[in-house]
């Protein structure tokens, strides 16, 4: 149970993080860290069905949904 409470921290800590001042190349390794995120929590999630760890994962998903759009934005 170790892992899954390091990957719920840095799920926190990339929750807390503001996406106002983020160069291009940050945007991409975040979108790229948040789907990393919410594929670790997601193999958790399918042995436990632990409800708190869909919630974690739809606010990365929204906040990763966030950063797509300004990647998109720059590039259409």
């Amino acid at each position: 149970m170790i892992a899954i409470e390091k990957i719920i921290k840095n799920a926190s800590d990339f929750e807390k993080r503001s996406i106002g001042k983020m160069t291009l190349s940050d945007r991409i390794s975040a979108s790229r860290e948040a789907k990393a995120i919410v594929l670790s929590i997601n193999e958790f999630y399918k042995k436990t069905k632990d409800p708190s760890l869909m919630t974690i994962m739809k606010l990365i998903t929204r906040k990763k949904q966030k950063i797509d759009e300004r990647l998109k934005f720059r590039y259409t």
